[in-house]
């Protein structure tokens, strides 16, 4: 078996050294998702709700890409710079699923990337 590589135009591209999620088998990992636009590159973070609603729709469209769907992740990462946010966070993430949940931990960081106050990752395992 051997690792694939996702690529897609409708998720932002890599800002640096890694690759926008890897399979292996039906295991599928994303790297972490900023508010970046997939057109533009730029952050939309005109407010929080913008923000995290990028990041959902970024997730969204490498899902798709990997043939896979919400009910697929089992776990996320959340990283915010601000734990005052993540009542906010949380009610838009939520809405992403039904009531299986997967595992998660939520961490406050110090700084993202390109100026972002939310990152989520993903694993998942993909239905053959």
């Amino acid at each position: 078996m051997e690792k694939q590589i996702l690529q897609t135009a409708a998720a932002p591209q890599a800002i640096g050294p890694y690759s926008q999620g890897v399979g292996f088998g039906n295991l599928w990992f994303f790297s972490g998702q900023i508010a970046l636009d997939p057109e533009t590159g730029e952050l939309k973070n005109q407010s929080l709700a913008v923000e995290v609603e990028q990041v959902l729709n970024n997730i969204d469209a490498l899902l798709r890409a990997a043939g896979a769907d919400w009910s697929d992740i089992l776990k996320t990462s959340i990283f915010l710079i601000d734990m005052a946010d993540f009542s906010a966070v949380n009610e838009a993430y939520a809405r992403r699923f039904n009531t299986a949940f997967p595992a998660r931990e939520t961490v406050a960081v110090a700084q993202l990337p390109r100026g972002a106050r939310v990152e989520i990752s993903v694993v998942l395992a993909r239905k053959e």
